[in-house]
């Protein structure tokens, strides 16, 4: 089992101020496979005071230096991808080839499209006799989780450096390791001391630490409403800005125009995708009410194909979640979708056939769902898919804008200005026409208790910087 007992601070790996351990799970197994160092508020406060030391320097630098700065990274980062492949396989459960194609491979694509947004990023503008400037907020703390590890340690680290700010990360500790190996591809790519700094710890041990900081100016923080609601209050104290990319209860609606034959089975695999452990997952699935038993056996048939096991496992198309803590709140929800009397398609409580340990949870579709059900409500985090009848247009609408969330939707109709009228009404931070993929260059963010603030792309730029109008700076 390796051990990863330091912190990087400073452009060098330190010693944590006392000596604590957590042991990493693979959650294939139940067993550890290393443990690393946890962090408490005497290295937040060390990571801090250096990002903070370093920010006036690293401000200063030119466009160009930060570009050739991210294309090294890149390179590097390139040169070690099996590495982090195999680490986010490992630490959280994805499938080798989920973990391949498409978690390790959101770092590079966060990376290139952070240096297409810096080449003609308008830091500066003129209006009137008015210079705007558009500089780098200061010392960031970036909290990442442990579904898409990599994705969400690129779409915050890489804008961080892009715009002149310095940092210190802050990983989930369930998922560590490929952060670990994060930090040595800044440190070869000659990232400046202080710049970037990685302290493991927990939320009440390093988070909640980092929310209150008085030398953090912004916390970037992607988890759980719960815990994002948790950070922004530990961060009003110091009048801080809070950007927070949190849960989703996405509704996907077929419209009865749709081929379902392709849409169902398309859109059960995209709920399955990572075990369900996406935010922006499709778990509501709205359908006529009168083709109900069609998309229920549409449904049933896709979950027929999924291949549930090792993800070392080339034939492995869904691995385990991530941990016994969301393993077993999973099947509390499965139960309670059962007695609260929603239709079980397939799958249900217990572990899947033939494997006996592992975090593996049976692929799980519920039809004739009321929105009002706790299945419908709450975010499951899980591959559990809730099928709900709609009358009509507006009653679809109605049922999708029925949530405290607002990540992210999906339309699908063979009209497509049928589609993107529908999109309109929709009360979320993205839509998804007919099945389109995300686009790194979009804005990545959601309405109401999805979050604030927007990831990705140039998007992605604003929430690190703060605005500065001078007046007068122009003659008139």
């Amino acid at each position: 089992m390796t051990h990863y007992d330091r912190f990087y601070i400073d452009g060098a790996w330190v010693e944590p101020a006392e000596r604590r351990m957590l042991e990493v799970i693979d959650p294939s197994t139940e067993e550890a496979f290393a443990a690393i160092a946890i962090g408490s508020a005497a290295d937040a406060d060390r990571a801090c005071r250096a990002a903070r030391a370093a920010f006036p320097g690293f401000a200063g630098t030119s466009r160009e230096e930060r570009l050739a700065l991210l294309e090294r990274i890149v390179a590097i980062y390139q040169r070690r991808y099996q590495d982090f492949a195999v680490a986010i396989s490992r630490e959280m459960g994805a499938p080798m080839g989920l973990a391949t194609r498409a978690q390790a491979a959101m770092a590079v694509a966060h990376f290139t499209a952070a240096i297409e947004a810096l080449r003609d990023y308008p830091f500066e503008e003129t209006l009137g006799g008015t210079r705007v400037f558009h500089e780098p907020i200061g010392v960031c703390a970036l909290i990442t989780p442990w579904n898409w590890p990599g994705n969400q340690i690129a779409c915050k680290v890489a804008p961080a450096l892009a715009t002149g700010c310095t940092m210190v990360l802050k990983p989930s500790e369930i998922a560590p390791i490929d952060a670990l190996l994060f930090a040595e591809v800044l440190h070869e790519a000659g990232v400046p001391p202080g710049v970037f700094n990685l302290v493991n710890g927990d939320g009440p041990g390093v988070g909640s630490a980092l929310a209150v900081h008085p030398e953090v100016d912004m916390v970037s923080f992607t988890g759980s409403t719960r815990a994002g609601i948790l950070v922004a209050k530990s961060a009003a104290d110091t009048v801080k800005r809070v950007c927070q990319e949190l849960g989703g209860k996405s509704a996907n609606i077929l419209l009865d125009d749709v081929d379902f034959a392709t849409a169902v089975p398309r859109d059960v695999r995209n709920c399955f995708s990572n075990s369900g452990q996406s935010c922006n997952a499709p778990s509501r699935m709205l359908v006529p009410v009168g083709r109900m038993a069609e998309v229920a056996r549409l449904a049933r048939e896709a979950v027929a194909t999924v291949q549930v096991g090792d993800p070392r496992n080339e034939s492995t198309t869904m691995g385990p979640v991530v941990s016994r803590t969301q393993y077993e709140r999973i099947q509390r929800l499965i139960q309670a979708g059962i007695d609260e009397g929603a239709e079980l398609v397939c799958g249900g409580t217990g572990r899947p056939d033939g494997l006996d340990r592992g975090y593996y949870v049976k692929p799980t579709v519920f039809a004739n769902v009321d929105n009002g059900m706790t299945i419908a409500r709450e975010e499951i985090f899980g591959p559990v898919l809730s099928i709900i009848p709609y009358r009509d247009e507006a009653d679809a609408i109605r049922i999708a804008n029925d949530t405290v969330y607002g990540l992210s939707g999906y339309v699908s109709s063979a009209d497509l200005g049928r589609a993107r009228r529908v999109a309109r009404a929709l009360r979320t931070g993205m839509v998804h026409l007919n099945g389109a993929p995300n686009d790194i260059a979009a804005p990545f963010g959601g309405y109401r208790q999805s979050g604030n603030g927007r990831e990705w792309g140039a998007h992605g730029f604003h929430d690190f910087l703060e605005t500065k109008a001078v007046m007068g700076y122009e003659p008139e």
